[in-house]
């Protein structure tokens, strides 16, 4: 068995194969072509990007509603200071 399942095992030992790499320009080696398979599977095998986490609206926010800002450049010198 392949690993595209049994559809692999049943083609005859006659038919041609289409390449899965080629060459366009320039003579390539076996290490070239080894390099550059290592390349694509290593990049066809790293997790996608990330997606950002969804913005919280501000109309929603707890804190927005109870007056509580965001820590400041200031914060740990205003942080001794009494509340108004």
């Amino acid at each position: 068995m392949t690993a595209r399942g049994d559809a692999g095992a049943t083609r005859e030992a006659g038919e041609a194969r289409r390449p899965v790499l080629r060459v366009v320009r320039g003579r390539a080696d076996a290490v070239d072509v080894a390099a550059l398979t290592a390349v694509l599977t290593a990049r066809l095998q790293a997790p996608g990007p990330t997606r950002a986490p969804a913005p919280v609206a501000v109309w929603d926010s707890p804190a927005h509603r109870l007056g509580v800002t965001a820590p400041g450049p200031d914060a740990w010198r205003t942080s001794g200071w009494g509340r108004r």
